[in-house]
């Protein structure tokens, strides 16, 4: 169990870390060799030019000016000056109301922080309890919490009225922050500038016709039923193979251009490269001219796929994307059901064009739910099966664990220093690599699923990985903890004690998530800053790769925020101050440090480096919110549950109102705010239409929106384009190539059989 000086230790290693990750980040940045690495998103705009140009050699790679390296510290109070309209205007609605999280944190915690260090922290230090119970392993930092207080003490009234207040308090910070963004989000649609998402929707599941093409029926179809507002549809194409084919000769591209800077460089010598895979064996050749046949061969290759798939009426898949003359055409279509058979015709809003994931638009609508219930099955096993090699890392990372496999350490594991480490270091940096990987992996698995945007990908990767975190690290945590560290004393115990012994336990792992936090959100939030990867990556690839200015800007790897691995991390910090608030108010300041250190962070990113992919509109609070209201609801059953150990039936059974209400709170503000979220209102979108028509009365949205939704590989080639039909505008009857028009209901019901 961790002290106060093993948390002490942890504490300097990682507050030391940080400052040091910090320091070399203020020195780094400075210097204009690498201004691209940490201002890339300036150049991306066009604002910020070299400062490598126009100066002296040495003045190119090293800043001389001393005076700004005084003031190397500058970069944090520039990252908290943007007002928030214009951090909307420069990095998106995503990004603004993304940062809005860890000021979420620190509204909420601060206040519940002064309540509990006030009221909590002297009544649970008073108790005196832990040093009465025999046999049980604790520190002074355990003191703190609600196991020093002993069972059935009135004590325990200040706790269970402490939860109530807090419980409070968040609903009260949720709603607020709920309605605050919910405006945000009307009020940047109402003001975001056109957009071809904004008139186009996705249909899936078109069903076939004996007598017409996918392309056809899309388009009889809505000429028939949306006469007034259709404009013009785009086919999907199963361009996949063609994708990776094109994909590989870029990577052959990128090969050619290394070398041919390598010959410029050194024209004595001729460069040569190896056959096999990655070039590490097979027969020497001429690398030049390997890679310029490579080169050659693919584009052959190329032309015969895309060939393939404009002649092939198989490549074209059961979906589309349609595209209207308004904004309030495009909401009726995609917020409506626009068959009587509710499986096909599907639609739903498009997502912009930087945001459609195309290898997912040719997978058979059939297969999605065969698809996401076998991933489901997996992840379910995924997450269970991952408490196995959770609870052998936390047994090794802890004192008893490390001597019991390698004995032969025990005398430098009691070195008073070493110990330090271990208890207050080892475990939050053991579990921290251990994860490294999941979030590949569940991404992988949301791709599985087969959604179109990588939105949503986005979104069911965040959903996986929290509830990950919650079995895992959290209940994992908590649990294999008790049992390593306990379990002489469940042995020795009469069954009646054990859930006292639990009850005691439970709020005693509070040492082990401060060094976990300490790791994960100050090291690691320093390190995040840092951009390692990325500056080594761009200065090798500024070395080999770059010829021009272009290449230059090429070069560069904005990155941008991963809100399927960021997310739920925040929101583990969140379930964690739910859930100590009122067992171990301790933790409280390390998770303030970290949302206030990360808030500036990240503020200066999303500024200065990141590079969205796609703008949703901050669509993904309300999966935000909710997972709030699941930590707090948790939080609540867990207090129910520690209470109930200690000789308070009649207290517990006040608490059982908190989750019910909880519930209804989430309701109500589902209710209150969804709708915001995933509709559009048809008076919004006819203000917006009315005022388009006022000011771009020539406005061309055929040519506007002709290649918007066109697959990237065909971008800039020839290809099949669909037919845009003005004859129907003025025309009611709609040609077709049925042979009966009669048929037409008959002919839909029985192909989606």
């Amino acid at each position: 169990m961790a002290s106060v000086q093993d948390i002490g230790l942890s504490a300097a290693i990682n507050l030391l870390s940080a400052f040091a990750f910090l320091f070399a980040f203020a020195m780094l940045r400075l210097q204009p060799v690498n201004d691209r690495v940490y201002f890339p998103k300036w150049y991306l705009k066009g604002i910020r030019g070299s400062p490598t140009r126009s100066r002296g050699i040495m003045n190119r790679f090293v800043n001389l000016d001393w005076t700004t390296y005084v003031k190397f510290l500058n970069w944090m109070p520039a990252a908290l000056q943007m007002p928030e309209p214009e951090l909307i205007e420069h990095a998106g609605l995503d990004s603004a109301v993304y940062i809005r999280i860890y000021l979420l944190g620190l509204k909420l915690f601060i206040p519940i922080t002064l309540l509990a260090f006030g009221v909590l922290i002297p009544v649970n230090w008073t108790g005196e309890t832990l040093d009465k119970i025999d046999d049980l392993t604790f520190s002074n930092v355990d003191k703190l919490s609600i196991s020093n207080v002993p069972p059935g003490s009135p004590r325990f009234w200040a706790h269970l009225t402490m939860t109530y207040v807090f419980s409070i308090w968040t609903c009260y910070t949720l709603y607020m922050e709920y309605k605050t963004v919910a405006t945000m989000r009307l009020r940047h649609l109402a003001s975001e500038g056109r957009r071809p998402d904004q008139l186009t929707v996705l249909v899936r599941n078109v069903p076939p016709d004996p007598d017409e093409s996918v392309n056809e029926h899309v388009e009889h179809f809505f000429c028939v039923n949306h006469p007034d507002h259709y404009l013009c549809h785009q086919v999907v194409y199963n361009a996949n193979d063609l994708a990776k084919i094109v994909a590989q000769r870029k990577a052959m591209q990128n090969w050619l251009t290394y070398y041919e800077n390598k010959y410029e460089r050194k024209p004595s010598n001729r460069p040569t490269t190896k056959t096999g895979y990655g070039g590490f064996w097979g027969t020497t050749v001429d690398a030049i001219d390997f890679y310029t046949s490579k080169i050659h061969d693919l584009a052959e290759i190329e032309a015969t796929e895309r060939e393939k798939i404009m002649n092939d009426p198989k490549a074209i898949m059961p979906a589309a994307f349609v595209s209207f003359k308004s904004r309030w055409g495009t909401a009726v279509c995609a917020q409506t059901q626009q068959c009587h058979n509710p499986t096909i015709w599907l639609t739903e809003w498009a997502p912009e064009p930087r945001d459609v994931y195309w290898d997912n638009l040719s997978i058979p609508y059939v297969e999605l739910s065969i698809r996401r219930l076998l991933t489901t099955m997996a992840l379910f096993f995924l997450i269970f099966c991952f408490m196995i090699p959770i609870a052998f890392v936390q047994s090794l990372a802890n004192l008893e664990g490390i001597q019991k496999v390698l004995p032969f350490l025990k005398p430098l594991i009691e070195m008073k220093t070493v110990k330090s480490v271990i208890q207050g270091f080892l475990p939050g940096i053991a579990l921290k690599i251990f994860l490294i990987l999941l979030p590949t992996l569940l991404m992988t698995m949301s791709q599985i699923e087969g959604y179109t945007s990588l939105s949503y990908l986005d979104r069911r990767s965040a959903e996986k990985y929290f509830w990950f975190i919650i079995v895992n690290v959290f209940l994992g945590s908590i649990i294999t903890g008790t049992a390593f560290q306990q379990l002489k004393s469940f042995l020795e115990q009469p069954p009646t004690e054990i859930p006292k012994t639990v009850g005691v336990s439970i709020p005693m792992k509070a040492t082990f998530f401060i060094t976990y936090v300490m790791v994960d959100g100050w090291a690691g939030i320093a390190a995040e800053i840092l951009r390692l990867v990325p500056l080594v990556m761009f200065h090798l690839k500024n070395a080999f790769l770059v010829k021009t200015e272009q290449d230059r800007q090429q070069a560069m790897d904005p990155g941008h925020l991963d809100f399927a691995t960021t997310e739920p991390r925040i929101q583990f910090y969140f379930l964690l101050g739910l859930v100590y608030a009122a067992v171990a108010p301790i933790l409280l300041p390390f998770i303030i440090v970290f949302f206030a250190f990360s808030y500036v962070v990240f503020r200066h990113q999303v500024i200065n480096v990141y590079d969205q992919k796609y703008e949703s509109g901050a669509r993904y609070w309300p999966d935000v919110h909710r997972r709030l209201i699941i930590c707090l609801i948790i939080s609540q059953l867990l207090m129910m549950g520690l209470l109930s150990t200690k000789k308070l039936a009649k207290a517990t059974v006040l608490l059982l109102p908190q989750p019910i209400l909880t519930i209804w709170f989430n309701r109500y503000c589902a209710g209150r705010f969804e709708s915001a979220f995933s509709r559009f209102p048809l008076q919004e979108a006819m203000v917006k239409d009315t005022l388009e028509k006022a000011t771009e009365p020539n406005l061309n949205l055929k040519e506007y929106l002709k290649d918007a939704y066109v697959h990237p590989v065909f971008k800039g080639k020839d290809f099949d384009r669909p037919r845009v039909v003005d004859e129907e505008e003025s025309n009611p009857l709609v040609p077709t190539k049925r042979t009966s028009q009669s048929t037409t209901r008959y002919n839909s019901e029985a192909s989606s059989q």
